[in-house]
C-alpha cells in the first residue's frame, strides 16, 4: 500500500485589514445617515406612509401611487435598512476573512450585523402601533447601540492583540465612564423630549403625556451636567500628560456646545424641522464623541512576539 503525505490546507481568500477597517467605518456612516433618514420621515410626517409591516400596503410590499409622496419617503428609509445590512454583511465576511482574526471582532460584527434586523422589527412595531412616542424613542435608542458596537469594531479594528493598559488614573477612567454614563442618559431623556414634541410622525399620532416645558428643561440640566463633565475631563487629562484623551475631550466638549445652540435655538424657534434633524445628527456626533474619550484612556499593547506566531500546519497521512 502506497501512502502520501499531504499538508491540511484550507480555502481562504484573506481581505486586507485596511480593507476590514474601511467597511467598520462605513457602517458608522450607514448607521447614522439611516438615523438621519428615519428623522426625516417622522419630520416630514411619513411616518405612516406605509400603514403596516413588513408590507407597505395590505395588498403590496412596495409603495403605491396612493400612498402619495409620505409613502415614497417611508418605504424609501425602508429600502436603506437593506443596504446599511449589506455593509454589516461584507464586514462580517471581511471579519471572517482575515489571515489571523483579532481577538472580539467578529462578536462584535455579528451584533451589528443582527442589530439591523432588531431594528427592522423595532420599527416595523412603531408603524403597527401607530407611532407610539414610547416605541420611537425605542427605536432612536436601539440605533444608538448598534452605532456604539459599529464604533467598537471600527477601533478595535485597527488595535493590536496585547493587552489593554491604562493610559490614565483610574478616578479619571471613573469620571471618563460616569461622562459616557450621563451622555446616555441625556440621550434617553432627548427621545422624551420628542415623544411630547408636535413632531408626531403623523399627524393622528399620540404624543407620550409629559409636559414639554418641563421635560425640556431635565434635558437641559442633563446637557449642562455633560458639559461640565467634559470640561473637567480636558483639565484632568491634561494634568496627568495624557494629551491624547485630552484631544478627545475637547473634540467631545466643542460637540457638545455645537449640539446645545441647536437645541436651544430649535427650542426658540419652535422645533423648525431642518434644525431638529441636525440635533438628531448632532446626537450621534455626541455618542461617538464620547466614545472616543472612553476608549482614549487606554490603549492595547502588541501581543508578545511569541504569541503573534501562528502554528504550523500538522501533516496528514492518507492512506491510498
Amino acid at each position: 500500500m502506497r501512502r502520501i503525505r499531504c499538508v491540511k490546507r484550507s480555502v481562504r481568500f484573506p481581505v486586507p485589514a485596511t480593507m476590514l477597517r474601511r467597511l467598520a467605518l462605513a457602517s458608522i456612516i450607514a448607521n447614522v445617515a439611516i438615523v438621519v433618514t428615519g428623522g426625516a420621515v417622522r419630520l416630514t410626517a411619513s411616518g405612516l406612509g406605509c400603514p403596516t409591516w413588513p408590507r407597505c400596503t395590505d395588498a403590496s410590499y412596495v409603495t403605491t401611487a396612493e400612498m402619495g409622496v409620505h409613502g415614497v419617503i417611508e418605504f424609501g428609509n425602508r429600502l436603506l435598512t437593506f443596504a446599511v445590512g449589506l455593509i454589516a454583511l461584507a464586514t462580517v465576511l471581511a471579519v471572517l476573512a482575515q489571515p489571523r482574526r483579532r481577538k472580539g471582532l467578529l462578536g462584535l460584527a455579528l451584533a451589528v450585523f443582527l442589530g439591523i434586523p432588531a431594528q427592522a422589527v423595532i420599527g416595523g412595531i412603531t408603524v403597527l402601533t401607530n407611532l407610539n412616542p414610547w416605541v420611537v424613542g425605542l427605536h432612536f435608542l436601539a440605533s444608538m447601540v448598534v452605532i456604539a458596537a459599529a464604533y467598537a469594531l471600527w477601533k478595535r479594528s485597527g488595535e493590536p492583540d496585547g493587552p489593554t493598559v491604562a493610559v490614565v488614573p483610574a478616578p479619571l477612567r471613573a469620571l471618563a465612564l460616569l461622562t459616557t454614563v450621563v451622555s446616555a442618559a441625556v440621550l434617553v431623556v432627548g427621545t422624551w423630549v420628542t415623544g411630547s414634541g408636535p413632531h408626531a410622525g403623523d399627524q393622528g399620532a399620540a404624543r407620550n403625556g409629559l409636559a414639554p416645558e418641563a421635560i425640556s428643561q431635565v434635558h437641559a440640566d442633563g446637557v449642562f451636567l455633560l458639559i461640565g463633565l467634559s470640561v473637567a475631563l480636558v483639565f484632568a487629562f491634561r494634568a496627568v500628560g495624557a494629551a491624547g484623551a485630552a484631544r478627545a475631550a475637547l473634540v467631545l466638549v466643542a460637540v457638545e456646545l455645537g449640539q446645545g445652540v441647536i437645541g436651544f435655538v430649535q427650542y426658540f424657534t419652535h422645533l423648525p424641522a431642518v434644525l431638529v434633524g441636525a440635533h438628531m445628527l448632532g446626537s450621534c456626533l455626541v455618542l461617538l464623541a464620547t466614545l472616543s474619550v472612553l476608549w482614549a484612556t487606554r490603549e492595547r499593547r502588541p501581543a508578545p512576539v511569541e504569541a503573534q506566531a501562528a502554528p504550523a500546519a500538522e501533516p496528514v497521512t492518507a492512506a491510498v
